[in-house]
């Protein structure tokens, strides 16, 4: 258990930016499962939910590199969430799978040529002697323009992706889960996304660019 509690070079539990944010907002009470609360609700909201920021930098998955932007995707928010735990000694693992994401904008679906948001991340806490699934990734903001409930967490339950929205519509669905990991497994995490999304991954090909929130607010 000694590892999901140590920081990891993504999962970079002891930066300043890091312990500053844990601390700010991990709540009075020292009760494990009401400090992942607090701070599941503080990496959902805090930094907003934009896809279009992903980078082959390697640098941009740190928590401490989510804080300093102020948005990222659901990778670094997962990864800004199990470094908070940890600094506030909960055990915190990194989860990876894909989905289908039914309700992505036209943009960006013509941007990635695919439904399938590869390498989601989420977050699992051991509380109160078992894992639980947590996924910070789309701010409160977000899912509103969305009319999707945002997806709470009470520390007890698995929070996964709802797989309808409020109108009954497919939203997001599971379709392959990588596993779960101490710290993010850099090498898998990039060759899984250059074999999804290869136009990406070519020599000299633009990153991805926009605000989905933008497009979202057009569209509502």
């Amino acid at each position: 258990m000694q590892r999901y509690l140590e920081p990891g070079r993504f999962v970079d539990s002891d930066h300043p930016l890091v312990v500053e944010f844990a601390e700010r907002h991990r709540g009075a009470s020292r009760d494990p499962v009401d400090t992942a609360v607090s701070l599941y609700l503080a990496a959902r909201d805090e930094v907003r939910y934009n896809p279009y920021v992903f980078s082959r930098d390697p640098e941009t998955l740190k928590a401490s590199h989510a804080l300093a932007a102020g948005e990222s995707y659901c990778v670094p928010k997962a990864i800004l969430l199990a470094a908070c735990a940890r600094h506030c000694g909960i055990p915190a693992r990194i989860g990876l799978a894909d989905v289908r994401n039914h309700l992505a904008t036209p943009r960006l679906l013509e941007l990635l040529r695919s439904e399938v948001f590869a390498m989601h991340g989420y977050t699992e806490l051991y509380l109160e002697e078992r894992w639980v699934k947590a996924t910070p990734a789309f701010n409160l903001a977000l899912c509103r323009m969305f009319n999707v409930a945002p997806l709470e967490f009470d520390g007890r339950s698995d929070s996964i992706f709802h797989p309808f929205n409020r109108q009954g519509e497919r939203y997001m669905e599971y379709l392959a889960d990588h596993g779960q990991f101490a710290d993010l497994p850099e090498a898998l995490f990039f060759d899984h996304l250059a074999s999804v999304y290869p136009h990406l991954f070519q020599e000299g090909s633009p990153f991805l660019s926009g605000d989905l929130h933008a497009e979202a607010a057009a569209a509502s």
